[in-house]
């Protein structure tokens, strides 16, 4: 996590961030429920509130990681952010039915939880919470029911990157390939977009207006990850990383990996030992390195501790899993155990930028023929 992150705890082997700005949704909710009757009280209910919500956020990500287990695949964390959380996936299923299955779980959590918290109160409470000027005084738990409901339901638009669009990707998977179905999601989801940032425009609200940008943002994302794991299928990563590169031990100094970025070698280290990758080094980490324990400390002080390198003979469209997770900026590359290379956005950007430019003077050369 960046230092904008401070982790909260760990919950069933996942690891809870929350991101700095969610302090301020909290002083926003805490005025606008003061200046709503004046009253202090309001505004501690409204924070208390809040950190109730994002409780549900929390299991909301949880019921996705749980998911996701259930197909081996790990969760690195979940950030609780002002807009919901993010969790991060060590990859996506190949699988549509398990994609389904994986994007359906969250919203099956906050349906579960809004049935049982309106069988804690009277139904009539959490159906006449939305009334004008009720808001304030409804009961805690009616409140909370309502807002499970909202959050399920705004979850399933089938846009990018809310669950519902993933989902509908999973089903359109089961019949077109990855690209297509992604593409063919992609574009409803702008058109939600659209629809969205009309209805904002027209109607003076901001809010829809903001949720149009992101599932627009989203939704091209998507389609992009989508269209650069197509163009590497079938391409081992062997062809593409780079195999003339810096190393840095445990014990080396900062300032010898900053001597190594200020001439020019390259941004982020593999740190080893004994032919083992023990972690990376990236350039944010050492700046931080530096900042914390100046040049003298030792890269250990300061290395991001893994070992998930990938296997030279790996096609690069796995990689694209890796950019998705966001971890994918700097990876080692092995052959067995042994460190034969490094694999970074960089290199792979160029890669495909120069078979475009290969393709491009192809049909050049083939139309003047």
């Amino acid at each position: 996590m960046t230092s904008w992150s401070w982790k909260l705890g760990r919950v069933a082997g996942v690891d809870i961030y929350m991101h700095a700005t969610f302090v301020l949704l909290l002083a926003w909710m805490a005025i606008a429920h003061y200046f709503e009757r004046h009253r202090m009280i309001d505004a501690v209910n409204g924070v208390v509130f809040i950190i109730a919500l994002f409780a549900i956020v929390v299991l909301h990500e949880l019921g996705h990681a749980v998911a996701a287990r259930h197909f081996d695949i790990g969760t690195r964390d979940i950030t609780l952010l002002p807009i919901g959380g993010v969790a991060r996936l060590e990859r996506f299923p190949d699988d549509p039915k398990q994609e389904l299955l994986v994007a359906l779980a969250g919203p099956a959590v906050n349906v579960a939880l809004a049935l049982l918290l309106a069988l804690a109160v009277a139904p009539a409470e959490a159906l006449d919470v939305w009334d004008k000027g009720a808001w304030l005084d409804a009961p805690f738990l009616a409140k909370l029911s309502v807002v499970n409901a909202t959050v399920a339901v705004f979850n399933l638009i089938p846009a990018f990157p809310m669950d519902g669009g993933r989902a509908l990707r999973a089903l359109l998977a089961l019949r077109l390939d990855y690209l297509r179905a992604t593409q063919l999601a992609a574009k409803i989801g702008q058109a939600f977009a659209l629809t969205f940032g009309m209805i904002g425009l027209f109607a003076g609200n901001p809010v829809l207006v903001f949720i149009a940008m992101f599932v627009w943002m989203g939704a091209a994302s998507e389609n992009g990850l989508a269209q650069m794991r197509g163009a590497l299928a079938g391409i081992p990563v062997s062809r593409v990383m780079i195999t003339d590169f810096r190393t840095l031990a445990p014990d080396d100094t900062l300032g010898r990996a900053l001597e190594y970025v200020l001439a020019g070698f390259q941004q982020d280290f593999p740190v080893a030992q004994d032919g083992h990758v023990l972690g990376v080094l990236t350039r944010a980490k050492l700046m931080k390195g530096l900042t914390d324990v100046g040049v003298d400390g030792t890269v250990a002080a300061a290395m991001e501790r893994r070992t998930d390198g990938i296997d030279a003979g790996t096609m690069l469209d796995s990689w694209v899993e890796r950019v998705q997770a966001g971890t994918a900026s700097f990876v080692p590359v092995l052959r067995g155990e042994a460190l034969v290379g490094i694999l970074t956005a960089e290199n792979v950007a160029e890669f495909l930028m120069g078979r475009g430019a290969q393709r491009t003077a192809l049909r050049a050369n083939t139309t003047s023929a």
